[in-house]
């Protein structure tokens, strides 16, 4: 494997919330980033996990803190995410991780429950984060998705975005901060300092394992908040996972987001490869981009 000459140091791989439950991704994930020049730390120790998150409170938060402290440490990638980030937001320095993205240049990357922690960062203090691959479910499957790997690299070397994909929606033009996550993640800021006070901006979104009108009302509740009227557009990846009974009757997700197109007055962009499953693309959570669609060709760039 071709060793990456724009980051040295080490890469920890950190668990915030849920653990790894497959050792064999832990193992795959930490020789994919030793094979390309870097040192691994993998934080908490795996043994240490309690109930369904990586470790006690209070040993996640001394991991966080070690790891933000590590003169040696560029690279923060989610090892997973699961649930727990919710109980920890309120005690986390987020100005002295700024201070370490602003002074040493660390990029953290993560996605699903990493959203509270990004989103939260965002907030207090303006710091850019990555919404991108984890650790155990990407770097760690056997077989990892080229799209993702290519994403991630240009994403954490510190190369310009440009993603293009396809879609059929509105002709626009916009620019703004682009920011977002999973919408469960998102919807549970609301009213809360966690949540960024982000006017013009461009709001992505994705989930897994929400049924369609799960969806629909999460997204509702962001309009009755008034988060979403502030927005230039909306921008949806991926929505999978979930099951449809005969109760449904024909309302899937095709059909929550044609009524959303008809209620909401902002552009509703489809398409982003962003999710739980399939290629995903590494994201600039808090950077100025540019978003044009033709209707059938979607642009998204950032510097």
């Amino acid at each position: 494997m071709e060793r990456d000459q724009a980051l040295v140091g080490t890469v920890a791989l950190l668990a915030l919330g849920g653990y790894e439950a497959d050792p064999q991704r832990v193992t795959r994930a930490s020789s994919y980033f030793e094979g390309r020049g870097l040192k691994v730390v993998v934080a908490p120790r795996p043994d240490e996990r309690i109930q369904r998150f990586s470790a006690s409170e209070s040993i996640r938060l001394a991991a966080l803190e070690r790891v933000a402290r590590d003169p040696e440490i560029r690279l923060v990638v989610g090892l997973r995410g699961g649930y727990g980030l919710s109980r920890l937001v309120s005690r986390i320095d987020f100005g002295g991780l700024a201070e370490g993205i602003r002074s040493r240049g660390v990029r953290w990357v993560g996605q699903s429950d990493w959203t509270a922690f990004q989103l939260a960062l965002l907030a207090a203090t303006g710091a850019q984060s990555f919404a991108g691959p984890l650790a155990g479910p990407d770097f760690g499957a056997e077989q990892r998705d080229p799209f993702t790997e290519r994403s991630f690299w240009s994403a954490v070397r510190g190369e310009p975005l440009r993603l293009e994909w396809a879609q059929e929606g509105p002709a626009i033009d916009v620019a703004g901060i682009l920011w977002g996550g999973n919408l469960a993640m998102l919807a549970s800021l609301v009213g809360t300092p966690y949540m960024p006070q982000i006017e013009g901006g461009i709001l992505f979104l994705e989930d897994v394992n929400e049924h369609p009108y799960r969806i629909e009302r999460m997204l509702l509740q962001l309009e009755a908040a008034g988060i979403l009227a502030a927005q230039k557009a909306l921008v949806l990846g991926t929505f999978s996972g979930y099951r449809l009974t005969d109760y449904d009757q024909g309302y899937d997700f095709e059909a929550m987001l044609d009524y959303l197109r008809t209620r909401l007055s902002l552009p509703i962009v489809t398409g982003l490869p962003f999710g739980h499953e399939g290629p995903k693309a590494t994201l600039p959570v808090g950077a100025q981009v540019r978003l044009r669609c033709s209707g059938a060709q979607v642009l998204l760039e950032a510097g």
